[in-house]
């Protein structure tokens, strides 16, 4: 056979196997296609994407901590004589607290002013035995030496005059500090002294204590790469900071960011910030355990949707579309922070999309669906979430 006739058998055989293979590809396209339109649609229920504000926070863990607590000490030795408080009582800056029997402070306090009058009297007629002298010393009749002796007597008297009201100004302070008063507004704790007790001014436990709980304050941590982010929302303006009971359910109080410790704790890799509350209702209790959810920033027409409509893959994170042919379409997409039960969408989505919430299990991509309701379910929102201003 020529040269020639070979190769062009060749080309035919080569040309028949690709109408071949052609012809089969599209026979097993066509029985997916046919064996995808012959599966029963699946139930599903579904939400839409909205376009609306959302905020994001930073959540950690606080121990509530009184803003000043004072332990109430006697700065006098004495006794008892009237305890003016009760247990738990909120007392006003001002109110007396503790009476210390003032009789002794009392009478060194008079003699005291005793003792002045009586060096005042010294003075007086030490000054006129000195003008005298210097009249006498003029005329010749006294010698300087006596001028000299009364010159010094009167400055003699003059300090011990000075001296003794010092003394009776010492004396009033520790009459006063028999008078003890609440140096502050707050709540006032166990009583750890009785009517008829000696107190001393060097004793260690105290009277009682005293905690301020209006305005008080929250410790708490947070994570010690977002330091920088936190810094950069605080150049807008102060920020707001919500404290929920530790199992994150109930509101306790709302207040403002105050205070970001000056180091990062290397051991746990946190920093610790301070956070104060008016504390109206006193709900927020010191030494109690909070959940604390810091306001970083709100994001106006983000795209968000339930988190139940996200579902995690081999490939990451995607969300079934139902399209218009009410098919299942499988979505990549990008997710932000969640919050109150809807899911910040970054990429992927777009508003008005109607995402399957229900049902992804029986889902396959470009299957048929059907839609249970005409509503749009919600996923509930959590107790803790914040509704928009």
């Amino acid at each position: 056979m020529p040269r020639r006739w070979r190769l062009a058998a060749l080309i035919l055989l080569i040309v028949a196997g690709a109408y071949v293979t052609w012809r089969g590809a599209g026979a097993s396209n066509t029985g997916k296609d046919r064996a995808q339109s012959d599966l029963p649609p699946v139930p599903v229920h579904i939400a839409t994407a909205e376009s609306k504000g959302f905020r994001i926070f930073l959540t950690g863990l606080g121990t509530v901590q009184p803003t000043n607590m004072v332990t109430v000490r006697s700065r006098v030795d004495g006794q008892i004589e009237k305890v003016a408080f009760e247990e738990g009582q909120m007392v006003r800056e001002g109110d007396l607290l503790v009476q210390i029997d003032p009789a002794p402070f009392q009478a060194a306090l008079d003699q005291a002013t005793a003792k002045l009058a009586q060096d005042e009297a010294s003075l007086v007629n030490a000054r006129q035995d000195l003008e005298r002298t210097s009249v006498l010393s003029k005329q010749g009749n006294a010698t300087l030496q006596l001028l000299d002796q009364r010159t010094a007597n009167v400055a003699s008297l003059t300090a011990q005059v000075q001296a003794d009201r010092a003394a009776i100004d010492s004396a009033k302070v520790q009459l006063a500090y028999t008078t003890i008063r609440s140096p502050l507004t707050g709540r006032a704790g166990f009583r750890l002294v009785d009517p008829g007790n000696i107190v001393h001014a060097n004793d260690q436990t105290g009277m009682l204590t005293i905690t301020q709980l209006q305005p008080i304050s929250v410790i708490f941590t947070a994570p010690e790469d977002q330091l920088a982010a936190i810094n950069e929302e605080l150049r807008s303006g102060p920020l707001k900071v919500s404290a929920y009971s530790s199992d994150g359910k109930k509101l306790l109080g709302e207040g403002e960011l105050r205070l970001i410790d000056n180091q990062v704790d290397p051991a746990s890799g946190t920093i610790r910030m301070k956070a104060s509350f008016a504390n109206v209702d006193n709900a927020l209790w010191p030494g109690l355990s909070v959940t604390t959810r810091l306001l970083m920033k709100t994001l106006h027409d983000a795209v968000v949707v339930p988190d139940a409509a996200v579902q995690h893959g081999p490939n990451g994170l995607y969300a079934y579309i139902v399209t218009p042919q009410s098919k299942a379409e499988l979505r990549s997409i990008k997710v932000g922070p969640t919050e109150g039960g809807l899911a910040l969408i970054e990429s992927g989505l777009s508003p008005g999309e109607r995402i399957i919430t229900s049902g992804h299990y029986r889902v396959q991509p470009d299957g048929p669906v059907q839609v249970l309701d005409d509503a749009e379910p919600r996923t509930a929102t959590k107790p803790m979430a914040d509704k928009l201003d």
